[in-house]
């Protein structure tokens, strides 16, 4: 029972197509180590919002569509197919599926699923952009859509969680229902451990899942100090971790193998435009000129990270716009702008009505060296800061609130432009929630409906323009991450990130199928 709590045991399954090579041999158990442990209850609405939070949950949940190594393959759905004129997509649900407690999966658990999420909506997916959901047979659905939406399967299709209809009808209050039963999914892994305290789950191989019983009977999560990773790994302790790029020519050597992250995270400096005098575009593009982004990546980085462009999407991409605002460091002129303002430099600090400009900037531990050397940079350029180091989701909570200046925030799913809608406009923590600039806003709204991908590059690069002008956040930089395992398993990095984005090496896929 000890070691039960004490790890993570989780169990994968490929779709039925495009599959990755299965292991040689079946694993018996599978350890991943994680340096912040606890990512919330792994249903769909107890889970906590972050890519991790949502990585635990699909293994025991699915999606009507999925991406493994290839793209997009069927998940639930065998097939589907869109029509332009009613702007709807059908699906035809495979018929074989059953829910972990032995019923079966039908076209009314879809149904009700996009219906339950209008009054109690995924954190992940916007849920007005289905109007309607009608099921024309026990295994076929039609999701009618309330405007043209060029990144359905990504952002809704292959995001939103099919639960069944005959657990949660009666459930009012989804986040608050923990017990047993809400852990009922689809999925090739059954929930078998979550300790909340010791930061460990536990996933057990379905048995009777309908692809086949997976290869990997049981999967362990388990919290572990990132300066402990490495050796962890080394001595076998854990199977897969993420580790410092410092390192990994060593790891290779030793026969581990390391995979690379594409550039899909960022931190950013998220800047509180509600709130004087940083509710200025002025003030916030002097702030943007104050911060040395090269010089950031060489110091903290060591080198391993991209310098973040004002527009927000990575120069890597290709949706990139190399002609955004670039903000190159230049404290003499955010000084100029400064004193158009009406600040005057007396002494070490900017002044206005003989108050010394002061702001707080908070972080949390993971980010105490950027954050240093992003106040040492402020200072310098005549702000002063109080650098406040927080547990991490004390920082998104404030931010969530309003309750901040400045804020170190990092997040993933830099790959395709629909998630600007949700980092701009959102209105979770992680976004920059600002509508301030009208044009900024239709823009956004019309990439999002806008197929052709040519004219959608267009409206994508006016984004980035538009949203470096406004500078409502300044981004600071994209990191090189790797991760490292020891090839029982081919752990790769999903494109486009797992579901809507999360750039995570830990997709269900992975862990491959064995008997069918």
């Amino acid at each position: 029972m000890k070691k039960f709590i004490m790890f993570l045991f989780i169990m994968v399954i490929l779709p039925a197509v495009s599959l990755p090579a299965a292991p040689a041999a079946p694993v018996d158990s599978y350890t991943v180590a994680d340096a912040t442990g606890d990512w919330g209850y792994p249903s769909p609405f107890g889970h906590y919002p972050r890519g991790p939070g949502y990585v635990r949950m699909q293994f025991v949940f699915e999606t009507l569509v999925w991406k493994d190594a290839g793209g997009f393959c069927p998940q639930l759905a065998r097939a589907w197919s869109f029509d332009e004129k009613e702007n709807a997509y059908t699906f035809h649900l495979r018929e074989d599926v059953k829910w972990h407690d032995g019923a079966a999966l039908t076209a009314g658990d879809v149904v009700f699923t996009y219906q339950y999420a209008k009054e109690h909506p995924c954190i992940w997916v916007d849920n007005s952009i289905v109007q309607s959901a009608v099921a024309l047979d026990n295994y076929t659905v039609k999701l009618y859509l309330a405007r043209p939406y060029a990144s359905f399967l990504q952002d809704v299709a292959g995001v939103q969680p099919v639960i069944p209809e005959h657990i949660w009808r009666k459930v009012t209050e989804p986040e608050k229902f923990t017990g047993p039963e809400a852990l009922t999914g689809t999925g090739p892994y059954l929930s078998a451990g979550y300790h909340k305290e010791h930061g460990t789950y536990l996933y057990q191989a379905n048995d009777r899942y309908y692809l086949g019983r997976p290869a990997v009977k049981e999967i362990k999560f388990i919290k572990i100090n990132a300066a402990m990773i490495p050796a962890a790994l080394r001595n076998g302790v854990v199977n897969a971790g993420s580790v410092p790029p410092e390192i990994i020519a060593g790891l290779e050597k030793q026969g581990l193998t390391v995979i690379a992250e594409p550039p899909a995270w960022t931190l950013k400096m998220l800047i509180n435009h509600q709130k004087a005098p940083l509710s200025a575009p002025e003030f916030r593009r002097a702030l943007a000129y104050t911060v040395d982004r090269d010089a950031l990546v060489q110091v903290t980085q060591r080198g391993f990270a991209l310098p973040g462009s004002p527009g927000l999407i990575p120069p890597a991409a290709e949706w990139y716009n190399p002609d955004t605002p670039a903000y190159k460091y230049d404290p003499e002129k955010a000084g100029q702008i400064l004193t158009g303002l009406g600040y005057r430099r007396e002494g070490a600090y900017f002044c206005q009505d003989n108050k010394e400009l002061r702001l707080e900037l908070i972080a949390a531990a993971d980010y105490k060296e950027v954050g240093r050397f992003v106040r040492g940079q402020l200072e310098e350029a005549g702000l002063q800061v109080d650098f406040r180091l927080l547990e991490a989701k004390t920082v998104d909570a404030k931010v969530q609130a309003w309750d901040f200046d400045l804020a170190l925030c990092g997040h993933g799913g830099l790959y395709d432009p629909s998630i600007l809608h949700k980092l701009i406009l959102g209105d979770d923590f992680n976004s920059a929630r600002y509508e301030a600039n009208q044009t900024l806003t239709g823009l956004i709204q019309a990439q999002l409906g806008e197929v052709n991908s040519d004219k959608r590059k267009e409206l994508v690069f006016s984004i980035q323009e538009l949203y470096a002008e406004e500078m409502p956040a300044l981004t600071l930089y994209y990191p090189q991450w790797y991760w490292t395992h020891d090839g029982r398993v081919d752990l790769f990095f999903t494109k486009d990130g797992i579901a809507g984005g999360i750039p995570l090496p830990l997709n269900r896929t992975a862990f491959v199928l064995g008997d069918e």
